[in-house]
This record gives structure tokens, sequence and C-alpha cells, in this order.
């Protein structure tokens, strides 16, 4: 009998991945229903109302809404992109230092029930500002972000250059029901070929990443758009969390949006038996906590993966030199993502928080400068998930 990783129908249908733009949601609504026209109306106009310093008087007279009226998936990703844009937006307004530390009730009940019907935390994740956060705007396919927060964020660039290396790398998701099926049949040559095809795919997504130096800029990405990534756990501004006020009694840790919490990566990572989360390090165990942050269904893909047969064994134990190669070819794509991911931490991070600790006459960035929006050691979290990639190449060199 068949197993189902071995037709992408049945897990494009069972696990929510598109065969165009694999983990990303397909067509996003672009409005909600009408009853919900003050959330879209403040989304929308995050640039205006943060600038005039408006926005969070706005929030805190909104009506408190039900979600009731969100009855299909894409509603309520919408909404739930909507309400991280607001949330984040009421927190750190400016980004000069007014934090606040209670979510109005509001907006906070609201959100967390819908983060709780979604599986999601009540916090922007990267399925919301990545995944969820786009449109077509012409028949050409350019493509547009639904929400940006100032006018001069970059916001448009970043979250779109993300979710078009994830779209080029989706394409290889297409071969995992043939490795598995040839692994089944003992057909050398087609594993050989889809695993070619899936380091074929990581090359040219590694060619799109490069675009992110065309459309954001350094010290406005480290200065503005990063400002409202951050989340709220591991930060010293907000050291016990946020108060999700009318929800939880207590105040609440969450990550911010970051790369870790992108499913695809993991995926080929688990695809190639690459052990990121053996050990129990601190990276080990934070990209088991970013699952949480991704979509249930992406989660339960991860993990189905995890339950089926090892590619790297049945690359071992066959000893095919052509076999190896191509599972090298993969595993060489991977690091070569990994590295240049290192070298746009060290643009985009790094230097500017140098640069902002120059400016400021201290000897050194901040230790929360240098850490990513999702709250980790950024560059050592990096260098780790790097190195253990390394370490999986069946030939050096």
């Amino acid at each position: 009998m068949a197993h189902a990783m071995e037709n992408f129908c049945t897990i494009s249908e069972e696990y929510d991945i598109d065969g165009e733009v694999g983990f990303a949601l397909p067509n996003p609504l672009e409005n909600l229903p009408d009853v919900y026209n003050d959330w879209m109306s403040i989304a929308k106009h995050l640039p205006d109302l943060i600038e005039s310093g408006k926005l969070r008087e706005r929030v805190e007279k909104l009506d408190m809404l039900s979600i009731d009226h969100l009855r299909d998936h894409k509603s309520q990703r919408l909404a739930h992109l909507v309400l991280g844009c607001i949330t984040m937006a009421y927190v750190w307004d400016r980004g000069c230092g007014d934090v606040r530390k209670v979510l109005p009730k509001n907006i906070a009940v609201p959100y967390c029930q819908l983060s709780e019907k979604l599986q999601l935390p009540p916090i922007l994740v990267y399925a919301d500002c990545v995944l969820a956060n786009w449109k077509k705007k012409d028949p050409n396919k350019n493509m547009d972000v639904l929400f940006s927060f100032r006018h001069t964020d970059c916001s448009k660039g970043f979250f779109l250059v993300s979710l078009l290396v994830e779209i080029e790398a989706a394409s290889a998701i297409k071969e995992i029901p043939t490795i598995f099926k040839a692994m089944r049949m003992q057909e050398l040559d087609t594993l050989r070929k889809a695993l070619l095809k899936i380091a074929s795919c990581l090359e040219k997504a590694l060619q799109v990443f490069h675009q992110i130096h065309e459309h954001v800029d350094p010290q406005v990405f480290f200065n503005v758009l990063r400002i409202y990534l951050a989340g709220w756990k591991g930060n010293p501004q907000l050291s016990e969390g946020l108060t999700y006020d009318g929800f939880w009694k207590d105040a609440k840790q969450f990550s911010g949006g970051s790369a870790g919490q992108s499913s695809i990566f993991q995926c080929f990572d688990v695809l190639l038996g690459i052990p990121q989360r053996a050990g129990g390090g601190s990276a080990a165990q934070f990209l088991q906590d970013m699952r949480m942050y991704m979509p249930p269904a992406h989660r339960n893909f991860l993990c189905s993966l995890e339950s089926n047969p090892s590619v790297r064994e049945f690359v071992l134990l066959k000893g095919d030199a052509g076999l190896q190669e191509a599972y090298d070819a993969c595993v060489k794509a991977l690091v070569n993502l990994r590295n240049y991911h290192l070298q746009i931490v060290t643009k985009y991070v790094l230097i500017p928080a140098s640069q902002k600790s120059k400016n400021n006459t201290s000897k050194e960035p901040s230790e929360q400068e240098n850490k990513g929006t999702g709250g980790t050691d950024l560059m050592n979290f990096l260098k780790t998930v790097r190195t253990t990639t390394q370490k999986s190449l069946l030939k050096e060199g």
C-alpha cells in the first residue's frame, strides 16, 4: 500500500501545502467582513497613525468585537495578521522606548480567542507577516504587501523577498513523494534525480535571497522595521512579557517573528536527516519552540516527515557514489543558504548595531540589539545551525 507521503495531492490536502507557493497562504484575502472595518482601517493606516501619535488612542477606542463572523480559514488568517500588526504598533508605537505593557481588552480578547482557534500565539508571527501578507497587484503577478508599519520601513522588500525565497524553495516539496516512493521501490536513479532537483530548487532560492540588497536598506531595517518584529520573550523592555487584558491574568512571553518560524528549511533538515534538534542545546530548543509559531498543519507535516524512513540512512546503506553526491548537493545547498543568512545578519543587524553604539558613544552594542527578533543570540544560533548542516555532509569538501 502506497504511503501518504508518496502522493503530493494527499500532502497538499492534509497539511495545507500549496503546489505553487508551498507553505505560504495561496491568494490571501485582502478584506475582512464589514463588521471588522474598524480593525481594517487601523491596519491599513498604521504608518499615518503611528506618525501622528494617534495610533494608541484609536486602538483604545475600538469596540470589543466577536470573532464569530470569521467563518473560514483565510478570513481567520487575515484577522490574525491584522490584529498582530495592530498589537505590534500599539506596544512599540514610534519605537522610542515608550513601550506599553498591557494590551487593551477590546483587542486582546478577540486576538487571543482567534489565536486559540488557529493554534497560533497572539503575536505577529512569520506565518502572518510573510506567508499571509501579500497580494498580486496586477495580471503580471507583480506583488505587494497588505500592511506595513511605517512609510519608509522597507517592509515591502523584506517581507516579499522572504516570501519569494519560500516560493522558490517550495518547488522542492513536490519531490518528497518521489523520494519516498523511490526508496520503497529501491529505484536509486529516480532517488538521485529527485535529490538533485531539490538541490537545484534550494540553489535558486539562494539567488532570490540576493534580491534583499536591492529592496532593503540596512539602516532602515535595523532602526525601523526590526522594532515592530520584536517580541516579548527575552526582551528587557518587556521582561515579564505582555499582559493581554481580559484574557489572561498574568503577562505572557512570546517570541517575535523570525525565519526560525519558517517551515521550509526545517522541512529539508528533517527530510535529509540533519539533526538540528538533537543534543539539547539552545539552538535545538529554539527550533523546537518555533514549531509552535507555525500553523498546526505545517507542524504536523514536520512530525509526519520525522516518522518516515530516513533518507540519509538509506543513502548510506546503499553506498552508491552517485546517490551520495546527490544527497551532498542538497546539504551543500542548505549550507550555502545558511552562510548567506549569516552574511545578511552581519550587514543588516551587527554592523548597524555597531554604528548605533558608536553614535551613542557607548563601547559595544547592547545584548538586545545583537539578538534576533525571535529572542535568540542571533549569530551563535545561526552558526550552530550552519555547523550542524556542514557536519551532515557524507564527504568533506
